[in-house]
C-alpha cells in the first residue's frame, strides 16, 4: 500500500488509536484492585488517626483490627441493622435517600484504656464534597479528633480543612452546648474564644466562609443521626441537663 496515501493514512490512524485504547483499558483493568485496596486502606489510615493513631498504608490493617472492636451498620433509631457492612456503606449514595432510610455506620474503638465512637461525615463545601470522619470520647460528647478532606476546594483557603493546624482545633470541642443540645462544632469568622473548649465553637479559615459552614453544617447535621444510638447506650453520658 502506498504510505503516502489517504487510505494508508487513515488505516494507520484507525489501528494507533485501537491500539491505545486496548493498553489504556488493560492498564486501568490491571490497577483497578490495587486502586480499591489503596483506599480501603487509607480509610483504615484515617479512622485511626481520629484517636490519635497514625500509620501507613502497609500497617494500616493491622492496627485497625487491634484497636477498631466494633463496626455497626445502624437505622435512624439507632438499631443495628444486620447483614449491613458498615466499612462498605457509601455515604455518598446514602445521602441521596431520606434520613429514615439511611444507613449510619459507626466505628468503636478501644485505644489505650479508653472507648471512642467514631462517625463518618460527609457534606458540601463550596466547590463540590467535603467528608472525613470524627471520634467522640465515651461520653459521646468530646470530641478526640477529626480528619477532613474534599473533592475540590480551593488551594490555600477551603483546601485548608485537610490540614494538622485546622483539625487540631477540634481536639476536646463539645458536640452539646449547656443545655444538652446537640450543636456540634461551629466554625465561627473571627473567632476570639481562645482555648474555650466549652463554647462549641473554632475559628474558620480566613476568606473560606462557605467551606467552613459546610464543615459546621456537616458535623451537626451527621451526629444527631446518632443520638438514638448514644442514648441507647447505658455507658454512654449523653448530657441531657
Amino acid at each position: 500500500m502506498n504510505k503516502n496515501s489517504n487510505a494508508y493514512t487513515f488505516i494507520f490512524a484507525i489501528i494507533m488509536v485501537i491500539v491505545v485504547a486496548v493498553t489504556l483499558s488493560f492498564t486501568a483493568t490491571s490497577l483497578g484492585p490495587l486502586q480499591k485496596e489503596n483506599v480501603r486502606k487509607e480509610k483504615m489510615q484515617n479512622i485511626l488517626l481520629t484517636i490519635g493513631i497514625e500509620t501507613d498504608r502497609e500497617n494500616a490493617e493491622e492496627l485497625f483490627d487491634k484497636y477498631i472492636s466494633q463496626q455497626l451498620s445502624l437505622n435512624s433509631q439507632g438499631e443495628k441493622k444486620e447483614g449491613v457492612n458498615a466499612f462498605e456503606v457509601d455515604l455518598a449514595k446514602e445521602l441521596s435517600k431520606p434520613d429514615e432510610e439511611q444507613t449510619y455506620p459507626i466505628y468503636i474503638a478501644n485505644y489505650e484504656g479508653s472507648e471512642y465512637y467514631i462517625a463518618p461525615l460527609r457534606g458540601s463545601g463550596l466547590w463540590d464534597a467535603i467528608w472525613g470522619y470524627i471520634a467522640l470520647e465515651d461520653d459521646a460528647n468530646t470530641v478526640k479528633g477529626v480528619v477532613f478532606d474534599h473533592k475540590g476546594e480551593t488551594a490555600g483557603l477551603g483546601a485548608e480543612i485537610t490540614t494538622d493546624w485546622f483539625q487540631q482545633r477540634f481536639v476536646d470541642e463539645k458536640i452539646f452546648n449547656d443545655k444538652g443540645e446537640l450543636v456540634g462544632v461551629n466554625v465561627v469568622k473571627g473567632y476570639s474564644g481562645g482555648n474555650d473548649k466549652d463554647d462549641n465553637k473554632v475559628d474558620s479559615i480566613s476568606g473560606a466562609t462557605i467551606t467552613s459552614d459546610g464543615v459546621s453544617e456537616m458535623i451537626e447535621k451527621r451526629l444527631k443521626n446518632y443520638l438514638p444510638f448514644f442514648k441507647k447506650r447505658q455507658d454512654i453520658k449523653v448530657v441531657t441537663r
